[in-house]
């Protein structure tokens, strides 16, 4: 007879609890959920120019391809501003969205945002499984934490006004761009938002680099 597995994902790092409620039931049998959501291993190397969310979308693309799983459409999850802004979080789909180990992450975009999901230096991979650089992970001085999103905390575009697109992400000069906290960490202290901790100080690589950042972005399959 077959058991039902009940795993419940609870995040540790340096013996620090996490947010982190998603419970994904699962038969013993059944096959892991194909990855639906990743963080970019690389950036495109421009700073704040992605080539719009075009660029952008084609580099989760691609990245997805290489890691097998290109056969489903990718959006970055990346906002902008202006007369025809766009939210971050009306273009990456309805979920459930997994990791690359089959982890749920978040089961749709009403628990995607603020600390209902399993966004954090555990669990947010890249498309090959990997951890990204972090603070928390022994090296005090090196981190690569910062994500481009230029979204609100809830998955809005900023209004228009000060820049937090780098230009709707075409600018690898001047302007600004919000970012996140992928390991959910202000420096030593936990609970920094994954979508939207602070602002950068330019567009330049540069620049992203001086905060914490390698312009790396996070990927949704929205199919």
């Amino acid at each position: 007879m077959q058991k039902n597995k009940i795993l419940m994902a609870v995040a540790t790092a340096v013996g620090v609890a996490l947010p982190t409620f998603t419970i994904l039931a699962q038969q013993d049998d059944e096959e892991p959920p194909e990855m639906g959501v990743f963080l970019t291993s690389v950036g495109q190397g421009n700073g704040g120019d992605l080539g719009g969310l075009t660029g952008a979308d084609a580099h989760c693309q691609q990245l997805a391809s290489n890691a097998g799983v290109g056969h489903r459409t990718w959006h970055a999850y990346l906002s902008t501003q202006g007369p025809h802004a766009v939210n971050a979080h009306d273009r990456i789909g309805e979920g459930p969205w997994a990791n690359a180990n089959g982890l749920v992450m978040a089961t749709g975009v009403e628990n995607l945002h603020y600390d209902n999901s399993n966004f954090n230096w555990t669990f947010m991979l890249d498309e090959n499984g990997n951890q990204f650089a972090s603070r928390i992970d022994g090296d005090p001085d090196f981190t690569e934490h910062d994500v481009l999103t230029g979204t609100q905390i809830d998955g809005t575009a900023f209004p228009p006004g000060n820049d937090m697109t780098c230009s709707n992400w075409t600018s690898s000069s001047e302007g600004s761009a919000r970012v996140g906290h992928a390991d959910r960490y202000s420096f030593t202290t936990p609970g920094s938002p994954w979508n939207s901790s602070h602002g950068t100080p330019g567009c330049t690589q540069e620049n992203l680099v001086s905060v914490g950042g390698a312009g790396l972005f996070y990927c949704f399959a929205i199919d």
